[in-house]
């Protein structure tokens, strides 16, 4: 038996973990035992899901024996199944640091027996939206992990909460109406919604056709991935939940837009088509995210739009339509899912320590927490792109990527791309001036807790030791970038071929099929 076919499993657990966490309702200490079992155990399994795609190929898997393209058929290729032990490595991490921070508050900042149920609800849909073969089972993805969204952005019910709350639920209402009005008019189109029998359909239609859905889906997806002039809401729902939500939130669902992009641009959408557009976009993605940045007093909220900063580089890497610049990008998307999620799980830790994530009441945390000062300055270095860390190596591969393609528009985006790197460390190093080097002293309204060198709550070990974990994994990916890359690298090379994912689906036949249209239209294979 192939070992992808367990695929399925990677959704199905943690739906059974909320289950039974559910169940548990007044069984505080058996809810936490399960959630950190069921997502150990989902962690272990896309690892064997990652070994066996690279052993053996893309796999498909039809559930319930319904031949493609008929019913709901899952893929696992080497982007998937990177995704999936990345996001659950992160969402491990943050599992342990929620359930120390519960343990130590009382569970202060809502009930227990809805936080599981709501995070493994958030783990499936993620992984039935990186697993997916049909668009229309994307969306349930979507609708999955924005649901338990919803609960989990709300915890606590404070009017903050709630406000930011409203917000998200109307943004990604409006992103789920565009995107399901998208897949109807690819079904009245094409007859199908399955995404290998659209790569060979697609090629039948007008092009007028191919250009309105092409941009209907960019729409759906680019609000989901917070992608400019779509991010407006981001920077205002994500610092208002608490800290090991508003990470998990950072790390996982502005990328699961980005995969969607990845896997539609190079799928359904071969060429150059909208290439111009995205690159314009992800310039102004850049700029406009890090300006925001800049202006920033609050830890969290800086934090919020160098998030959407950054998609910007990942935008670019798609736009480019090459192996080196799609390679960079899957390796950029699984540096910042880690690094991101880092830093905010760190300004919690700040937070908690100093009572405060405002940097104008903030001073001395270098000396009062070394170790604190630390898990801050390794993936705040990372996320700007200093030398050797994996956030520069990633940076390199795009500009690499920008300066051979060589047009203006792609030259245009490596300056600015350079530029964002520089303001990016300028925004960081800020906090790292005003937070952790100066003295309490010299803080504008400093926090009384800081001036009497005393912590305005404690830090958990477990708390710091899953942050420390996970800016250790942002290390790793510096140290195994060589691997990694090259990993990468065959990802792309694979998404731009598309013959292995619709071979894998519907057969030799349909690949050739979709290969001469794509012949036809000018597009070049990799």
């Amino acid at each position: 038996m192939n070992l992808a076919s367990l695929a399925p499993l990677a959704v199905v657990l943690p739906l059974f973990g909320a289950a039974v966490t559910f169940v548990l309702l007044r069984q505080e200490r058996a809810q936490r035992i399960v959630s950190i079992g069921v997502v150990a155990l989902t962690l272990a399994l896309e690892v064997t899901l990652l070994v066996s795609v690279w052993g053996g190929g893309t796999v498909a898997v039809p559930i319930g024996e319904w031949v493609p393209p008929w019913g709901i058929t899952l893929v696992v290729d080497q982007f998937s199944s990177l995704m999936l032990v990345i996001s659950s490595s992160v969402s491990l991490a943050v599992l342990v640091y929620a359930v120390s921070q519960g343990i130590a508050d009382g569970d202060r900042d809502g009930p227990i027996s809805v936080f599981h149920p709501s995070f493994l609800i958030l783990i499936a849909g993620v992984s039935d939206a990186f697993l997916a073969g049909d668009l229309f089972n994307l969306y349930v993805g979507f609708e999955i992990l924005l649901t338990a969204s919803y609960v989990l952005l709300t915890l606590g019910g404070t009017t903050a909460r709630i406000r930011a709350g409203v917000t998200y639920v109307v943004v990604s209402v409006v992103s789920s109406l565009l995107f399901l009005i998208a897949i109807a008019m690819v079904y009245a189109a094409t007859g199908t919604v399955n995404m290998a029998d659209l790569a060979v359909k697609l090629g039948h239609l007008s092009p007028g056709m191919q250009l309105l859905l092409h941009v209907m889906l960019l729409l759906g997806f680019g609000i989901k991935a917070a992608v400019f002039p779509l991010s407006f809401w981001l920077p205002d729902s994500y610092p208002t939940a608490p800290a090991p939500v508003t990470a998990v939130f950072a790390g996982l669902l502005t990328k699961v837009g980005v995969y969607a992009m990845v896997r539609t641009e190079t799928l359904l959408f071969p060429g150059d088509q909208l290439d111009g557009p995205l690159m314009v976009v992800a310039l102004l993605t850049m700029v406009v995210g890090i300006l925001g940045a800049l202006a920033q007093t609050d830890i969290k909220r800086l934090l919020s739009f160098t998030l959407v900063s950054h998609i910007g580089y990942m935008v670019f890497g798609l736009a480019m339509s090459s192996v080196i610049g799609l390679g960079a990008t899957v390796f950029y998307v699984m540096h910042h899912i880690t690094v991101q999620t880092s830093l905010f799980l760190v300004a919690g830790l700040i937070e908690r320590r100093a009572g405060t994530a405002s940097i104008d009441r903030l001073g001395g945390l270098a000396k009062l927490s070394p170790l604190l000062a630390l898990l801050y300055f390794l993936p705040a270095m990372n996320l700007a792109g200093i030398p050797p860390l994996s956030g520069f190596l990633g940076k390199l591969g795009l500009i690499q990527a920008g300066v051979t393609l060589g047009t203006p528009l792609a030259l245009a985006v490596v300056v600015g791309g350079v530029a964002v790197s520089l303001l990016t460390l300028l925004a960081l190093a800020r906090v790292w001036a005003r937070a952790f080097w100066r003295t309490p002293d010299d803080a504008e309204n400093p926090d009384g807790a800081l001036l009497a060198a005393e912590p305005a709550a404690s830090m958990p070990r477990a708390m710091v030791g899953s942050t420390a974990g996970l800016v250790a994994l942002g290390v790793a990916l510096t140290v195994f970038a060589g691997p990694l890359f090259t990993v990468s690298q065959q990802a792309a090379k694979d998404m731009l071929d598309r013959t292995p994912y619709i071979t894998a689906v519907l057969g030799q036949q349909a690949a050739q099929q979709a290969s001469q249209q794509a012949a036809q239209a000018g597009v070049t294979q990799p």
